[in-house]
């Protein structure tokens, strides 16, 4: 089966964190060069973990071969190693070439050096609104401090989608694997531009003050379409700028400044993952020293399953493992806990939340565990450590979230909600939640696990013989 033509050879356009038409460099190179075949390969590698992800992933490439049926065309799906796929599609089709987003984390970056040395790859945009090799600071280096590199991007023009989606695209006749089945979740393209809609012309001037609330939908919601490039990254800052312009006060600009800020990290963690490789499971900077981590798989499966005794943090891990999703404010405090109060070393948890976010991401959820550890770029101070009773009176102070998802404190007063061993044994009883029996008791007592973790941190942070703090 040939589908070169006269007006140009076929190409491949390997679909990965890119699934949509609007604003694609790479379908748009493949497509200036005759036919587009585009593909999805199934890669056993990346098989049987985070289901959640899976089924948002298939149900996006669902959405993805109706858009491109629409305009004459279809997905092709290969199971298989995607060096080998590839290359017996280019010989099976007369492909020429293979065009491909590039991507920054090691695992995508290896493969794409293996697919280059079986098939003629090109590499034509990123996950990102902006490239991690013209991101530079004034001595031309790639920025490593947040700050710095905010202070760049806001001094950048304002990205924006500079390609259309196509109205057409030329037929092929190439055989496809079926697509498993998704569940009818609403994913695609148009469900993500529709939902970047919405929030940009109203929820998104709230977003400064609601996007940590734990009881109330604040955030946009967009983070698993940015995941998958279901959704342009430049589409989303462009939404966020012409927000921004639109704001009528200065207390109208906040929102939309403080969600360009959020997007902004995303970039700065693939920048950081892209330069620096070892950062997806070591520290950032060599220099640093770990605190020297317990083991204890009780408190570990205790953090897991949402047994900690402390409800805020049980309330989040029961929401990520039931839908795959919390705000960023549960996951800074879950992961807090589990790094300061427990001991653990963060990188359990950063495997836990990618084995069950829609939107895991490496470099976002790497970049994000290694701050609340203080390992990392930007990292938080050791001192800070989120109380989980303050952070829940103050972010759910009614107690709707926890109650949502911890059923046994459905009548625990919202004064005792969120430590409901203070409520005496009495009204424990007459309130249906005897703490140790109905809800667990807490594992660790936060004020001494809280001195426990200064003491290793400050041990781990003393200079070394030449002076130098090591955190």
């Amino acid at each position: 089966m040939r589908h070169g033509r006269a007006d140009g050879p076929a190409c491949l356009w390997w679909v990965r964190r890119d699934l949509r038409l609007h604003d694609n460099p790479a379908l748009a190179a493949a497509q200036k060069l005759g036919t587009v075949i585009p593909v999805f390969v199934l890669d056993p590698a990346l098989q049987g973990r985070a289901p959640r992800r899976t089924a948002f992933l298939f149900a996006s490439l669902r959405a993805l071969d109706g858009e491109l049926r629409a305009r004459g065309s279809s997905l092709v799906v290969r199971r298989g190693p995607p060096p080998e796929v590839l290359a017996r599609l280019l010989a099976e089709t007369g492909a020429r070439c293979v065009f491909a987003h590039a991507d920054v984390s090691p695992f995508a970056r290896r493969r794409e050096s293996e697919v280059a040395q079986r098939v003629p790859l090109q590499l034509v945009g990123w996950p990102t609104a902006y490239s991690p090799l013209e991101a530079r600071t004034s001595e031309g280096r790639p920025f490593t401090v947040f700050g710095a590199f905010r202070r760049w991007a806001r001094s950048q023009p304002c990205p924006h989608p500079t390609l259309p989606p196509p109205e057409r695209l030329r037929p092929h006749e190439v055989p496809s694997e079926p697509l498993p089945d998704a569940g009818g979740l609403p994913a695609g393209e148009q469900a993500a531009l529709e939902r970047a809609r919405q929030f940009a012309q109203g929820p998104i001037y709230d977003y400064h003050t609601l996007r940590d609330r734990l009881d109330r939908v604040g955030t946009s919601r967009l983070s698993a379409d940015l995941r998958f490039g279901v959704l342009s990254p430049r589409a989303a800052m462009e939404l966020g700028c012409r927000a921004l312009e639109a704001a009528p006060t200065a207390q109208y600009r906040e929102g939309p400044s403080r969600w360009l800020d959020e997007l902004l990290w995303r970039e700065f963690f693939a920048h950081i993952l892209f330069h620096h490789p070892h950062s997806r499971r070591e520290p950032l900077r060599p220099q640093l020293r770990e605190p020297v981590w317990e083991e204890d798989d009780r408190l570990y499966r205790a953090w897991c399953e949402g047994l900690t005794g402390y409800p805020v943090v049980d309330a989040a891990m029961r929401e990520l493992v039931a839908t795959g999703w919390i705000c960023n404010r549960a996951r800074m405090v879950a992961a807090s806990f589990l790094v300061k109060n427990l001991l653990l070393d963060w990188r359990l948890g950063e495997r836990f939340f990618m084995d069950h976010l829609v939107d895991g991401d490496p470099a976002s959820n790497g970049g994000n565990w290694q701050w609340v550890a203080g390992v990392g770029t930007d990292a938080a101070p050791y001192f800070r450590v989120f109380n989980p009773v303050l952070q829940g009176r103050r972010f759910d102070p009614d107690g709707t979230y926890v109650r949502r998802w911890l059923p046994e404190l459905a009548w625990v007063p919202a004064p005792y909600v969120h430590a409901p061993w203070t409520l005496p044994r009495d009204d424990q009883i007459a309130h249906r939640c005897r703490v140790g029996r109905d809800y667990p008791a807490p594992v660790v007592d936060l004020a001494e696990s809280r001195r426990r973790a200064l003491e290793r941190y400050r041990a781990a942070a003393r200079p070394k013989r030449g002076g130098k703090l090591e955190l």
